[in-house]
């Protein structure tokens, strides 16, 4: 539901989420100061993990799905010798085991968890299981079957190590679940452990460098809620497309455009492809769309009125 007095704004803001606050709290918090009509985060991060968190306004929401799919990169710090039912600090601890393992041991057993695996996602995830997310389920103490999902590992490094304790860095695909992959990581060892920071340094194109924290948006938003003149709020936030950077482009005639906007299909001398960047016959960007036997349709498109 829009706000009343709510402004129009469009863009991507690359928020520093702090800890102990939830990612939508977080959001709506941002909403506000920037008084947008609409707004949407990329992935959500728990209240006791931190860093980038893409937040997305009016018509960039309708793209955030890319930067959901796409990969991230982690700082974790990890306990060993504890594992807790979520397999981080603010979970029940569930199995208490010595810690006997070397720097060697703990860096041949990384190897075993880098490139393309199989991941049982956690009890503690937004997977659904019969309608329900299975969060709902692990809190009522009941386990259900979950699939292990095929996901890639680019990069498991250890930073720093110290016996019961390890820094990470890990570098990986969407629908990687670091809590579990530090979990397994302790099993394999044979003394369990658990997530006691996380910080999210990388989304796909942004990095932690790119960062917004709350403190310098409330700092912004006092004059400009005094003034009513937003013009600084928004000067901090990047293009619509600035998330699909990476994605193959493809420049429309005016008569492709207009089929597009119709809702028609049109023909492209162009091979198959699952997502393309559409832009119009000014290079302006236009939308997602896909190729097929070449025929192009459209997958999402900007409502141009709503960016003028």
């Amino acid at each position: 539901m829009a706000r009343k007095n709510a402004r129009a704004v469009n863009g991507i803001l690359l928020l520093d989420k702090p800890l102990e606050v939830s990612s939508n709290g977080i959001l709506q918090r941002v909403r506000w100061l920037f008084q947008a009509q609409k707004a949407g985060h990329t992935g959500a991060l728990d209240p006791m993990a931190s860093g980038l968190l893409p937040i997305c306004f009016g018509e960039a929401t309708k793209f955030s799905q890319f930067l959901l799919d796409t990969d991230k990169t982690y700082l974790v710090s990890a306990i060993f010798g504890v594992r807790t039912s979520t397999s981080d600090a603010e979970g029940e601890v569930i199995s208490q085991r010595p810690v006997s393992h070397s720097q060697a041991d703990l860096e041949r057993a990384l190897q075993t968890f880098r490139g393309d695996i199989l991941q049982v996602p956690t009890m503690f995830s937004a997977l659904k299981y019969q309608g329900q997310p299975l969060y709902r389920y692990a809190r009522q103490g009941i386990t259900v079957p979950r699939e292990a999902r095929p996901i890639s590992i680019f990069r498991f490094e250890l930073l720093k190590f110290d016996a019961a304790t390890a820094d990470f860095i890990v570098h990986c695909s969407k629908g990687t679940y670091i809590r579990t992959l530090i979990d397994d990581l302790g099993e394999l060892l044979g003394c369990g452990a658990h997530v006691s920071a996380l910080h999210r340094t990388q989304v796909g194109p942004f990095v932690a460098e790119q960062m917004v924290t709350p403190a310098q948006l409330d700092a912004l938003a006092e004059p400009c809620h005094a003034a009513n003149e937003f013009n600084a709020m928004d000067a901090l936030l990047l293009p619509l497309d600035a998330g699909i950077v990476n994605m193959p482009k493809l420049l429309l005639t005016e008569q492709q455009q207009h089929r597009l906007q119709h809702g028609q299909h049109c023909q492209v001398d162009t091979a198959d492809i699952a997502a393309i960047k559409l832009h119009g016959p000014d290079d302006s960007f236009f939308g997602v769309g896909q190729v097929e036997q070449g025929v192009l349709s459209s997958r999402r498109l900007l409502n141009t009125a709503a960016v003028q």
